[in-house]
């Protein structure tokens, strides 16, 4: 390659260069702002560090975190806000740039629904209904709070949840889930809500079956179905002799 060649490329690349940081908002872009910031088009400077990239230092700069949901930059009420609660008081570090992005024109930097639970503080992360509506459906309406039970925070859905594998909720047993649930905490229930399953019937029942150890209902009862009772060991025991079956334990003696 001869040497006028090399002169031309370092100049090319050399004007390049410079057209970049003097014109960045038309050498580098990678697409139109929001219109929140059309007027700061022209300066990328304004959220942007020379060759780092989007700051959160220059964010928090025009947008003060305690002020964030409630007024503008210019210290007004905000007339509608995007969410019902304001929440960007609640993270636990200001880092702007992992859920937001100024870009709107290509559509690898719309970021959109990318909100990472992580950043909050930890005690809002019990708090999701501070923040989200809760379900209209027949079941989330009896529930108040402890979503984290049976949902993550990645996804709403699948939920790890699934009752039959406990319990059949069928024929009289198809109740309010605060009848076998108290407190909204579904990792612990009872039997004793009910007239027929009070204390003392239930262990009448069972010392005359020879059954001392009746706490853990569900460990044999899986259903409605007074036959259908499991061993300690999960497996079905079912009928025998015309009884239902039942543990092996020593006499009361």
């Amino acid at each position: 390659m001869s040497r006028i060649v090399k002169i031309i490329l370092a100049a090319n690349l050399i004007a390049l260069a410079i057209l970049a940081f003097v014109y960045p908002q038309l050498m580098v872009a990678p697409g139109t702002l929001i219109p929140g910031h059309q007027q700061l088009d022209a300066d990328c400077f304004a959220c942007h560090t020379p060759l780092m990239g989007a700051s959160s230092e220059l964010c928090i700069s025009c947008h003060k975190p305690a002020d964030i949901g409630r007024l503008t930059t210019v210290g007004l009420p905000i007339a509608k806000p995007l969410t019902t609660t304001p929440f960007h008081q609640k993270l636990a570090t200001q880092d702007c740039v992992a859920c937001h992005s100024d870009h709107a024109g290509v559509r690898r930097f719309r970021q959109q629904g990318r909100f990472n639970h992580a950043l909050l503080k930890k005690d809002t992360l019990q708090q999701c209904q501070s923040c989200h509506k809760a379900p209209a459906d027949s079941l989330h309406q009896q529930i108040s709070g402890n979503c984290s039970q049976c949902h993550n925070q990645e996804k709403w859905l699948p939920a790890s949840f699934d009752h039959n594998k406990y319990f059949v909720l069928d024929r009289d047993h198809n109740a309010r889930c605060v009848t076998c649930h108290l407190g909204n905490d579904y990792s612990r229930y009872t039997c004793y809500g009910c007239h027929e399953h009070s204390l003392a019937n239930i262990r009448r029942k069972h010392i005359e079956e020879g059954i001392r150890d009746f706490d853990n209902c569900v460990e044999c009862h899986r259903s409605a179905d007074e036959d259908d009772i499991k061993g300690s060991h999960g497996e079905r025991e079912g009928k025998r002799d015309g009884k239902r079956g039942r543990k092996e334990h020593d006499d009361d003696d």
